[in-house]
């Protein structure tokens, strides 16, 4: 890979393939995928959204309501479905971890999704992939 971030809905869906490809490919540990800070008027709190795939499972924090979101959205992925939940005490929200046992194309389409609909960013927001 030659880019590492996008800032349009084809650019982003190719970088997260690529990326996500990328990442089985290597057999890595993670692949991270942040929202660039400039580009987060989600008003979530101080640290952007960001998304980690390793192997086949998606790690991503929400609060309540992006979690509830995040369910509705999970009805459009029937192959993909939420293995855990931990909202622990010293933290404000939920960590969950969705199994997505599914090709490239389609983990970057529902990561671009997730950002959209769950942490519900604008169309042209800037993604890095800051770790494969």
């Amino acid at each position: 890979m030659t880019r590492f971030d996008a800032a349009t809905e084809d650019e982003r869906l190719k970088l997260f393939a690529d990326a996500a490809a990328a990442h089985r490919a290597r057999s890595s540990d993670v692949m991270t995928v942040d929202v660039d800070p400039d580009s987060d008027d989600s008003e979530g709190g101080a640290v952007p959204p960001w998304i980690q795939l390793a192997g086949t499972e998606l790690v991503l924090d929400c609060t309540d309501d992006e979690l509830d979101r995040l369910k509705d959205l999970l009805g459009e992925f029937p192959e993909f479905r939420i293995d855990e939940l931990v909202s622990p005490e010293e933290a404000e929200g939920t960590n969950a971890v969705v199994t997505a046992r599914s090709d490239a194309n389609r983990v970057a389409g529902f990561i671009e999704r997730a950002f959209r609909e769950v942490y519900d960013l604008d169309e042209e927001y800037r993604a890095w992939v800051t770790a494969i």
